[in-house]
């Protein structure tokens, strides 16, 4: 009876002796791609308010066609970091609208088009609201920018006109010069012929409009942001490479094409 008893706790023992001892798992589980990198997905990421944001048109407007209220679109072209992480990829897109137009006068005056910019999506459809203006545009452009008032004008066109004039000025000095020759009195002919000339040139000056103001697909700029924007780790999580669809066109002048007949198609000559 003694040694069943003895052999029993025996037994006891060792099984409680193999419990403790129990071996840790083999394989531990790997650390988080976040406990790496110092940043977890419930992090904040702060843009501050001020930050530049590069932009570049998707669509195109002009003094001519737009008016108070319309939407315009564009895409940002370069990325925005904060703490070291992509916050705005390339390929963002940012919505605007046009707050007031303006047509050039025929006498004096310049197109004019104000744009405030009103929310960003990014790739992931995470979007942001605020009311941020225009910091500086493109080089290119003929336009120019009143940073103080986020207006966009037209260029100038008193070369044009100067041109319009002297060109028809010239030309009614040779019609008059021709007749006059004709009659008998060249030189009195050329100077009423240009005389005329350039009162029909003056004429054509005063009654059509100055260059508008346009800004073309493709036109960059920069918006500066009125406030800061905040963004959690798992808002700015876009799942993979993010590639920027590409932006035809660029800015192009706002006085009229000289060249002609644009896209006719002229007959091949054999």
């Amino acid at each position: 009876m003694y040694l069943r008893v003895a052999s029993i706790a025996f037994t006891a023992f060792l099984a409680l002796s193999a419990q403790e001892q129990a071996p840790p798992p083999a394989n531990p589980p790997p650390d988080k791609p976040e406990a790496k990198e110092g940043w977890k997905k419930s992090d904040d990421f702060i843009v501050p308010a001020g930050t530049k944001v590069p932009l570049s048109m998707i669509n195109s407007i002009s003094t001519k066609t737009a008016s108070d209220g319309e939407r315009i679109y564009l895409e940002t072209v370069f990325p925005i970091l904060a703490n070291g992480h992509i916050v705005i990829p390339p390929g963002s897109y940012v919505a605007g609208t046009v707050t007031d137009v303006k047509r050039p006068g025929r006498m004096h005056g310049r197109g004019e088009l104000y744009i405030r910019f009103d929310s960003l999506t990014l790739p992931n459809g995470v979007t942001r609201d605020f009311r941020a203006r225009m910091g500086s545009l493109d080089g290119n452009a003929p336009e120019t920018l009143d940073k103080s008032e986020g207006k966009i004008k037209s260029e100038g066109n008193k070369s044009g006109d100067l041109k319009t004039i002297g060109e028809t000025a010239g030309a009614g000095a040779g019609i008059g010069g021709l007749a006059g020759a004709a009659a008998g009195h060249a030189g009195m002919g050329a100077g009423i012929g240009a005389a005329a000339g350039a009162t029909a040139g003056l004429i054509g000056v005063l009654v059509s409009r100055g260059p508008e103001a346009v800004l073309t697909k493709g036109t960059t700029m920069e918006m500066v942001l009125d406030r800061q924007l905040q963004f959690t780790g798992t808002e700015i999580d876009f799942g993979g490479p993010m590639q920027r669809s590409p932006t035809s066109g660029g800015p192009q002048p706002s006085r009229k094409s000289q060249s002609g007949y644009p896209g006719r198609r002229w007959p091949i000559l054999e």
